[in-house]
């Protein structure tokens, strides 16, 4: 067991899903991915979390009425522990981005503020109001989240602002100026990149991997049940394979995981990530 407090500072350290059907999200996921549920709601707030091994990870609710009105979309957002989070909230202001819910107490479990970028991609940032004690995550074990990546706007000039809040280093041997895909790193790991997002991309935003073990078993279960595959299966580096995916409700997500055998398989179509696109550096150290 470990305290998740220590050295937590920068971190990612929480998931959620802010979604229009809870019900029908909680399912999808609990196949998808193989999450387990348990039912955490409080007076006013239906809320379940997603566990693995008995070990919450990461938590589903209804999109607020409020939310809605401000036109907010459903997502998954991450949250990023840091040491004060009013300390935080400041400092995100003074690098340019956004404090969307100033630093707010959830009685005897956290406080939190949701933020943005100067860019606009979306975060909460957190600290738990009472030591957390879990059991030491497996890095890429199926269930857990394997890879945060930022399609920003301007993925060189953002990665500045990330640095200075959360700590964030440019990681890889051959990592230099001229990249175009940053991968980052915290605490001597690598847990993510950043780019400049195409055209076609709306507005920036964070992409959550979720490690599935056999990516044919997982996708299958997608389609299955309602979601879809829109971008993939394609090959990465170190011999994974990733896929971007949508589930019933609109919302963006990606899997990660193994084949288990040399054949296509379930998937209609096989890539590997062109070498001209900056995505194609993931993992590729």
């Amino acid at each position: 067991m470990v305290d998740s407090n220590a050295g937590s500072h920068g971190r990612f350290v929480w998931y959620e899903l802010m979604t229009t059907d809870r019900a029908a999200a909680e399912a999808f996921y609990a196949k998808v991915v193989g999450w387990g549920t348990e039912d955490a709601s409080m007076p006013g707030m239906a809320y379940t979390l997603f566990t693995v091994g008995g070990v919450s990870v990461g938590g589903v609710m209804g999109l607020p009425e409020y939310a809605k009105q401000t036109g907010v979309k459903p997502g998954w957002i991450g949250y990023v522990e840091v040491d004060d989070v009013d300390a935080a909230a400041a400092r995100v202001k003074r690098l340019g981005g956004t404090v969307h819910i100033p630093p707010t107490d959830i009685p005897n479990i956290s406080r939190f503020s949701v933020v943005a970028d100067p860019q606009m991609a979306t975060l909460v940032l957190v600290k738990w109001l009472r030591p957390r004690r879990e059991h030491s995550p497996e890095f890429g074990a199926p269930g857990r989240v394997r890879w945060h990546e930022l399609f920003a706007a301007d993925g060189e000039k953002v990665f500045a602002f990330y640095s200075e809040l959360f700590g964030w280093q440019k990681a890889g041997p051959d990592n230099d100026a001229t990249d175009t895909y940053l991968p980052f790193s915290v605490a001597g790991r690598t847990i993510g990149g950043m780019f400049t997002k195409p055209p076609t991309v709306p507005v920036p935003f964070w992409l959550y991997y979720f490690d599935v073990g056999d990516i044919d078993a997982a996708a299958k279960r997608v389609k299955a049940d309602g979601g879809e595959i829109i971008d993939g299966p394609t090959e990465v580096s170190d011999g994974s394979w990733i896929a971007e995916c949508m589930d019933p409700q609109g919302v963006m997500f990606a899997l990660v995981g193994r084949r288990t055998s040399n054949r296509i398989g379930y998937f209609e179509r096989v890539t590997s990530r062109d070498a001209s696109d900056p995505r194609a550096r993931r993992w590729n150290w």
